[in-house]
């Protein structure tokens, strides 16, 4: 199993499961096929050679630049195509940031554009791996640092301590506004192998800059004792393992379902591509169900982990993991047994490391099969007897470990036409230190001397919605109660209400299960055989919205956590929830200032936004490992088919109901739950 050998901060870190690779051999056939590592490399030598890559510059993200909408539909199989790599390069000397477009195909630079980090609204480019290191480097040689250290009476800790490199949220400091900065938090070891986000040190706050490559603030205050229970969770440190659950054995003695060429995957009546990249992690383009368009591209390219407490150490941490520190490039090396059981498909994955080389993340993206309990069932007196259909799924997923925190991205495709998507939370959840037996309204006591501030996490989903074609109607279904009277005689009645919502404005809504609300997406030109609209339903599971306040700073940079849906009309390039830079930026960016013309998204090509997540108050059985919380939402064709798809699903080969054949004729079926 994957397992980063140091803790790189609450979210940040070197990923250990990147090798450097001298090529690949993959060769891309398809636009959507992800980037190779020659394609990398290539664009490396450009930049090279057109002067742009100095000693000095650094790459914090290089992505596929996306392809315009009518270049993909005027592309045929076996055409060449352009591919374009989008690089930001960040001078680690002077701290300028210069955005370019390069065209492997071409061999050439296709545009370079500055970024402004020192004028209003700010956005500093994505934080580097080797700043991590610096920035402890930094912390324990200041001398600012190794003073409070001795007034704490910790001088013979300061060797192992584990100084976290975190990003500062915004919070207006007239000495950081403008300037790339990095917050560090201290941890103590007790030995190389402690678990360091067990031992807090409360109250020392180093503030650096990365340009200057200095200490521009410290705080130290209190003198809280730092806790001394163990955070280690390796079986040496738990003890035996239990030995009453028995083995269970995924097979498929034929082989999986599914079949794979290159980047294309079919399963049942579904096909789709898989991609992947540094920023967002897993990407999907044209899934279709029955040959027919559902969605154009999918992906979560944003989450904010906003915290709530207003301790000094930690009022100003709102992580975004995606535009910040890069899921992608964070993403494990999955492994079959412990990530993933059954019959496996790998996809690897390239990104670059901080110089532009290209790295391998080997299995990066995990798919295979798993059965889902009872698919249909239906028990008839007389003849008909019982009938049950097994459910099965296709599952496609990536895990990333951002420092203490490690998620599950996972999209799981059904029989009957319906798609969920998944977010798993697990890892360590960030403390500070306490006196044990007090309490806080904003972190529960979770182990002696061990404070968990209470904190979300909320994910943003990029739905380019293709609904039988990229012409598409957002309408508003909610459960709708009648007042008994002359409409409702008996005081049973209730109905529907169906509210169009034509524009961006319009569209920026909130769920509500109490009136069971859903948001149908139209066809706006295919109907069924019954006359309406083939359509899908974006079904939202229960999710709190931002928690903090309205005027506060994380608010106005992570706004799209206040509502659960946004739809816009598709922009090429309006891909990100919070803006391509949300480190240390004023805020307004991504989804306020897409929307700000308020355009028109009736009948036209239709892109939704959801929002959906946790919010955590942290509980004494989160440590030391937080078992997997969940999140999610789901899509639905609603009259996108005209029949359940799925019956024509085979009886289970497992079937052993009795004599009379298994599940079907006559008896009740004992594989069914």
């Amino acid at each position: 199993m994957s397992h980063h050998e140091h803790p790189a901060s609450d979210h940040a870190g070197g990923n250990p499961d990147i090798v450097p690779i001298k090529s690949s051999v993959f060769a891309s056939r398809h636009p959507h096929d992800p980037l190779t590592g020659d394609e990398i490399d290539r664009a490396r030598e450009i930049l090279l050679d057109s002067g742009l890559l100095g000693a000095t510059i650094r790459v914090p993200m290089l992505l596929p630049h996306e392809y315009e909408k009518d270049e993909l539909a005027a592309w045929s199989p076996g055409d060449e195509i352009d591919r374009r790599i989008d690089v930001t390069l960040l001078d680690a000397a002077t701290g300028a940031v210069t955005e370019v477009i390069v065209s492997v195909t071409r061999g050439d630079v296709v545009q370079t554009t500055s970024h402004d980090t020192t004028t209003a609204p700010y956005g500093q480019p994505q934080y580097l791996f080797e700043e991590y290191e610096r920035a402890a480097e930094i912390v324990k040689s200041s001398a600012e640092w190794q003073a409070a250290m001795t007034r704490r009476g910790l001088t013979d800790r300061m060797e192992l301590a584990f100084c976290s490199p975190l990003a500062p949220g915004f919070v207006g400091r007239a000495n950081e506004v403008g300037r790339r900065v990095i917050r560090s938090l201290t941890f103590l070891r007790d030995s190389d192998d402690d678990i360091a986000w067990a031992h807090p040190v409360e109250g020392l706050i180093v503030h650096v800059d990365l340009v200057a490559n200095a200490v521009i603030g410290i705080e130290d205050d209190g003198d809280v004792p730092v806790p001394a229970g163990t955070g280690k969770y390796t079986p040496d440190a738990v003890g035996p393992a239990r030995t009453t659950l028995k083995p269970i054995e995924i097979t498929q003695p034929e082989g999986p379902s599914f079949a794979v060429n290159g980047s294309l995957v079919e399963w049942e009546n579904w096909s789709l591509r898989v991609d992947f990249n540094s920023r967002e992690g897993l990407v999907l383009h044209d899934v279709a169900f029955d040959g027919r368009p559902v969605l154009t591209r999918a992906s979560v390219p944003e989450m904010v982990v906003p915290y709530g407490d207003t301790s000094p150490t930690r009022f100003w941490i709102s992580y975004f993991d995606a535009g910040e520190y890069l899921l992608g490039k964070n993403a494990n090396h999955l492994e079959l047994g412990c990530d993933c059981l059954g019959v496996i498909h790998y996809f690897d994955g390239y990104v670059a490391d901080d110089h532009g080389h290209a790295v391998k993340i080997p299995n990066v993206v995990c798919m295979h099969e798993e059965d889902y309990g009872i698919l249909w069932k239906h028990t008839e007196p007389g003849p008909v007897g019982a009938q049950v259909r097994r459910s099965r799924r296709l599952v496609v997923s990536y895990f990333s470990t951002i420092g203490n925190y490690d998620y599950g991205f996972f999209w799981y495709f059904y029989l009957d036409g319906s798609i969920q998507v998944e977010a798993k939370a697990t890892g360590i959840v960030f403390v500070g230190a306490g006196h044990p037996g007090s309490t806080s309204r904003h972190a529960p006591e979770i182990a002696p001397g061990v404070f968990a501030p209470v904190h979300q996490h909320l994910f943003s989903a990029r739905l380019d919605v293709a609904i039988d074609g990229e012409d598409n109607r957002l309408v508003e279904i909610d459960a709708v109660r009648i007042p008994m009277g002359d409409d409702n005689p008996f005081g049973n009645a209730f109905t529907w209400s169906e509210t169009p919502l034509r524009t961006e404005s319009e569209a920026q809504r909130v769920a509500d299960t109490s009136v069971a609300r859903v948001w149908e997406v139209q066809s706006a030109s295919k109907k069924n055989y019954l006359g309406k609209p083939t359509a899908y339903h974006l079904i939202a599971q229960p999710t709190a919205l931002l928690m903090a306040d309205p005027a506060s700073t994380v608010a106005a940079r992570a706004a799209f956590a206040t509502k659960h849906l946004w739809g816009t009309a598709y922009a090429h390039d309006e891909r990100w929830p919070g803006g391509r830079y949300p480190n240390a930026h004023q805020g307004g960016a991504g989804l306020p200032a897409y929307t700000a013309s308020d355009r028109s998204i009736d009948g036209e090509d239709l892109v939704l936004w959801h929002t959906f997540g946790l919010t955590h108050i942290p509980r004494p059985e989160d440590w030391p490992i937080m078992p997997v919380d969940y999140a999610g939402f789901w899509l639905k064709p609603y009259g996108f088919l005209d029949v359940n798809p799925a019956m024509d699903v085979p009886e289970s080969t497992q079937a052993h109901a009795a004599s009379d054949g298994g599940c079907g004729q006559g008896a009740a079926c004992t594989c069914s739950h």
